[in-house]
């Protein structure tokens, strides 16, 4: 058995979701999906009385990692029902089990949909070839219209993308970083001190892995468990620094170019976001430097941004 299926839902679980959507099944199968440690996803087959099928989601929620203040599938479910009002693609949701209750743990139930994510590095040549359809549709996405109660679902990423200067110390991992150090100072220095700008509907984790494509078409954008309000250029500096790391920083300047267009307004406080982007790979450098030439690009990538802050800042 994988470490992946010693998550399997039990089938009871999958019996008492379908039995909540009032499916009349005949019988179901259950399939791992991809996961990650905050999470344990899973499809249920179904095969129906009248003969057709569907395909669900069961996506249950790791209590090993559990933020205090964020509940993670409150949020993925809230923000699935928001982006399902614009018609952005998604996963549609169907079912909150807030307690555990049917799914043995606090989780969500969403439609499946066909699709799959670009294969990095296998496929960077293709992933930057489609970078204007990603660019266009996260300025879709940020112009997701959310409301002052919608906002204690989802995160403030104006503070959770700055979490190593929360408690004014510098953390082991970036200490330990070639740039870390550099990199805390800067973003403590210079965070909050950005041009005004209102806040926006954000994913907080956009990048290849996360958007699934069928048809040379973006299907659905996925794992919503971070799903925020804040800065836009968080979202625009993590997907471009993802770029970096995969070779490709032309793709990066293409993304930054058609998302501003798209949205209609610059991002002039881009590179602090960039920065604040980086302390990821510091802090789980085995997950992200899968591969000997991504730590010189991530370096490149920093020593980019650093000009570019110091310069605008005088």
């Amino acid at each position: 058995m994988s470490a992946r299926d010693s998550h399997l839902p039990p089938a009871a679980a999958a019996s008492a979701v379908l039995e909540a959507l009032a499916l009349a099944y005949r019988d179901f199968s259950i399939h791992s999906l991809p996961s990650t440690f905050s999470n344990f996803t899973h499809m249920v087959k179904v095969n129906l009385h009248d003969g057709s099928s569907r395909k669900i989601v069961l996506r249950r929620y790791n209590p090993e990692n559990y933020e205090d203040g964020h509940d993670k599938h409150r949020c993925e479910f809230h923000a699935l029902k928001l982006l399902q009002k614009q018609g952005i693609p998604a996963p549609p949701p169907l079912l909150l089990d807030e307690t555990g209750e049917l799914l043995g743990l606090p989780g969500i139930v969403t439609g499946f949909i066909e699709g799959a994510p670009v294969e990095l590095p296998a496929e960077a040549q293709r992933w930057g070839e489609l970078t204007e359809k990603s660019a266009r549709l996260l300025a879709r996405i940020h112009r997701t219209p959310f409301s002052e109660s919608d906002k204690r679902y989802l995160m403030n990423d104006n503070i959770e993308i700055a979490w190593f200067i929360k408690d004014g110390i510098i953390p082991d991992a970036m200490r330990a970083d070639p740039d870390g150090e550099l990199v805390w100072r800067l973003v403590k220095h210079h965070w909050g001190g950005w041009t005004p700008v209102a806040p926006r509907f954000a994913h907080t984790d956009y990048w290849a892995g996360n958007i699934l494509w069928r048809d040379g078409d973006i299907a659905a954008v996925v794992d919503w468990e971070e799903a925020g309000y804040g800065h836009p250029a968080a979202d625009v500096a993590y997907a471009r620094m993802c770029y970096f790391l995969d070779g490709l920083p032309d793709a990066a300047e293409t993304f930054l170019r058609v998302y501003e267009e798209e949205a209609g307004y610059r991002l002039t406080d881009l590179a602090l976001f960039e920065l604040a982007a980086s302390a990821r790979p510091m802090a789980h450098r085995s997950g992200w430097f899968t591969r000997p030439d991504m730590e010189p690009r991530f370096r490149r990538f920093i020593g980019q941004a650093k000009e570019k802050l110091v310069s605008s800042s005088g």
